[in-house]
């Protein structure tokens, strides 16, 4: 046991941190602290209510999964993922939502997964996707990896809560015509 108290060490290290140059703090933070890199994804939906796969070129197995990419340096999620579809597939979204974020540990990766709704067609544009097409979501490809068919499970349900959250906001027609 220390001789002295556990408070005067809470306070020396306190003082000690908030003294130390903030270049010096970012190089110790960056030297104990892992990293990840850091993806964006997305489950797209078109009107039909289908699943938006690409076929890439570097995916193992049959090569289908979900959209999206890494960030670059400072870049927010979002806007990575918008830049990833538009070079990609030339496709643009609309309706952006938040449906889960997870890590994976072997691959020291954090990925960030959207659902949202494509507002025109989707053509491969990058060497990296071979073909891109849409898929009912009880209609997947069989040899789509289960950790993609979990992921499209998830953003489904976040969407389809959306969906009925936005339904119950929206005004019934006779409280229009009691205005």
């Amino acid at each position: 046991m220390s001789i002295l108290p556990k408070r005067f060490w809470s306070r020396t290290l306190g003082l000690i941190w908030r003294c130390t140059p903030r270049r010096l703090l970012r190089w110790g933070v960056w030297l104990t602290q892992p990293r990840f890199a850091v993806s964006a994804g997305a489950v797209v939906f078109d009107a039909q209510g289908r699943v938006l796969l690409l076929r890439h070129v570097f995916r193992h197995g049959s090569g289908w999964g979900l959209p999206g990419g890494f960030l670059h340096k400072g870049e927010q999620p979002e806007t990575a993922l918008r830049r990833e579809l538009r070079e990609e597939i030339g496709l643009e979204v609309e309706d952006l939502q938040l449906a889960s974020v997870r890590t994976i540990e072997r691959a020291r990766q954090i990925e960030i997964l959207y659902c949202c709704r494509a507002r025109n067609r989707a053509e491969p544009r990058s060497l990296e996707i071979r073909r891109a097409a849409w898929f009912a979501p009880d209609e997947l490809p069989r040899d789509l990896m289960r950790v993609q068919r979990e992921a499209i499970r998830c953003a489904l349900a976040a969407w389809q809560r959306r969906l009925s959250t936005t339904k119950s906001e929206a005004p019934s027609p006779a409280s229009d015509g009691d205005r």
